[in-house]
Order: structure tokens, then C-alpha cells, then sequence
């Protein structure tokens, strides 16, 4: 068993401890009110997507999501939070390193004894879900699953729904398609945005993502017999429908949204090892970027 699969079957026990983990660092995490940026690198740029839309959406205050790199300067926030696994990731680093003195920083990553540990006013640590693959999956999915217990959310029913993920079966045809593309609304864009990377770092296959309400302006063009149209969350009215037109096979999932990513992990690491990759392996990509 890959080290990417065996990652992958843990995430509903960090996701528990991470509950616990929101609790015990109360005070570095964004509070009622104040107006956050979230930052990231790759994986990491889609949880603060998904963790900024549910924020807004449960009235906390103004929440955006950047890219590192691309953290607008001259905007002003009461706290960053970046999102690291390596703590070592050089645009994470330099972002903290340019608002810290002006603006609260706290830093969620799997190693603290790691450059990032120095870098922001607070850190919390999830070793316990620290990884050896490069491809990201435990990391992300439980620095989620704490931020959306800081905001107040259940996340018993979304970790009983991530066992059931682990043990369904794959559909062979889905396994063998030719193309993906995800679909999500709200705080599950990030979670599509994700499943794509996924499939495209493990498996590198031809896959796409988008708000589901725009898919018809366009991608649905590339819809046919043999790909796989995958929906996080409900399915708005009449898009089963069109995509059934096409030929191209539906998937969605009554499970929590973040438990149906666990799947699609999953799905990338078998679709790589059926066409004879490694998914510990992913071609052209090391662990964490840093750049000199």
C-alpha cells in the first residue's frame, strides 16, 4: 500500500483530533468580526477557499483566500492565516514575513520546529497529521475539519461519513474514464478545486474544476460517454439532466462534502496505479516549494 493510501485512511480520526486541537487554540484563530485573509500554496489555497466562504457564511466577518503569492499588499486585515504542511514554503514564508507587525499572523502546519514556526505571532501544530507522500490529503482535510469546528460545526457525522468513503467500493467505470471534471457551490468550490489537483498530481489525468453553476457556460462542452462529471454537495435543479444528455456519467454523494473528497483522493490514487504510477511519486513535484 502506497504511503499516499495509507494517509488517506486516517483522515477520520485526525479529523476528532482536530476538534479537540480548536479548542485548545481558541485565541489564534480568526475571532468574531475581524477581517481575515487566508493564504496558501496549491492544496492549501483551496482549504482557505472553502474555510473563507463558510466563515462569511456564518456571519463571522470578511474572509478572502489568496494564493500567497498574490496577497494583495496594500489591503488591510486583522489576522492572516496560512496554511503550510511543510512550514517551509517559500511565498507562505515571505507573506508573513511582510504584514507581521501590522497585522495579526497564525500559522496552521503539520511541523513547527520548521522556518514557519518563527515566522507568525501564533502557531498551531498538527503533527499528527503531518505526511510522508508529496501528493497532500490528511494534512489539508484536518486543517479544515479544525478550522470548521472552530466555527462551531459537528464534525462527528462528516468523520462517520469519511469511514463510509474509505470501505464503498470504486466503480470501475469510473476508475477507467477518460476525463473528470468537479463541480462544487459555496464552500465546496475549494473542495472541487482540490479533488482536481488531486487527480492531476497523482494520476496526471485530464481534469477540471468549476462552480457548478457555471459549468453549463462552457465545460459542458467537453462532456461525453466515458467521462465523469463529479458534484460536491447538491446537485442544482436540472444539471443531472444535462449531463445525462451528453453521456457523460454523474457522480455525487449525499455525504458531507469533505468525507466525498476522501473518495475522490481515493479514486485519484486508483486511477495512478491502474495506469502503472506511483502515487508516492507524482511526476515533476517535491514535497514543499522553496525557492531560492
Amino acid at each position: 500500500m502506497s504511503f499516499t493510501q495509507e494517509e488517506i485512511d486516517t483522515q477520520p480520526s485526525c479529523w476528532l483530533r482536530a476538534v479537540e486541537a480548536a479548542g485548545e487554540h481558541d485565541a489564534a484563530l480568526p475571532q468574531p468580526g475581524e477581517d481575515v485573509a487566508v493564504v496558501g500554496c496549491g492544496t492549501s489555497w483551496f482549504m482557505a477557499q472553502s474555510y473563507a466562504a463558510l466563515r462569511e457564511s456564518a456571519g463571522r466577518g470578511r474572509t478572502d483566500a489568496f494564493a500567497a503569492s498574490q496577497f494583495p499588499s496594500g489591503r488591510r486585515y486583522d489576522r492572516v492565516v496560512a496554511l503550510t504542511r511543510s512550514g517551509t514554503t517559500t511565498e507562505v514564508l515571505s507573506l508573513l514575513s511582510q504584514v507581521r507587525g501590522g497585522t495579526t499572523t497564525t500559522a496552521i502546519t503539520a511541523d513547527d520546529t520548521t522556518p514557519v514556526g518563527q515566522a507568525a505571532d501564533h502557531i498551531i501544530a498538527l503533527p499528527f497529521a503531518d505526511e510522508r507522500s508529496v501528493v497532500q490529503t490528511r494534512f489539508a482535510t484536518t486543517a479544515l475539519a479544525l478550522l470548521r469546528a472552530h466555527l462551531g460545526q459537528d464534525l462527528s457525522g462528516a468523520a462517520e461519513d469519511a469511514k463510509q468513503a474509505l470501505l464503498a467500493p470504486l466503480d470501475p467505470q469510473i476508475v477507467t474514464a477518460s476525463q473528470f471534471t468537479f463541480l462544487g457551490s459555496g464552500w465546496t468550490c475549494g473542495l472541487a478545486e482540490e479533488a482536481a489537483l488531486k487527480m492531476r498530481e497523482a494520476a496526471g489525468i485530464w481534469t477540471e474544476s468549476y462552480p457548478a453553476m457555471e459549468y453549463r457556460h462552457g465545460p459542458i462542452s467537453i462532456a461525453a460517454p466515458g467521462r465523469v462529471v463529479w458534484v460536491f454537495g447538491p446537485v442544482p435543479q436540472g444539471l443531472s439532466e444535462d449531463i445525462a444528455r451528453t453521456g457523460a456519467t454523474l457522480v455525487h454523494s449525499d455525504r458531507d462534502p469533505l468525507a466525498d473528497l476522501v473518495r475522490a483522493q481515493r479514486l485519484a490514487v486508483a486511477v495512478a496505479e491502474a495506469a502503472g504510477l506511483d502515487p508516492d511519486r507524482p511526476r515533476n513535484l517535491t514535497r514543499s516549494v522553496v525557492l531560492a
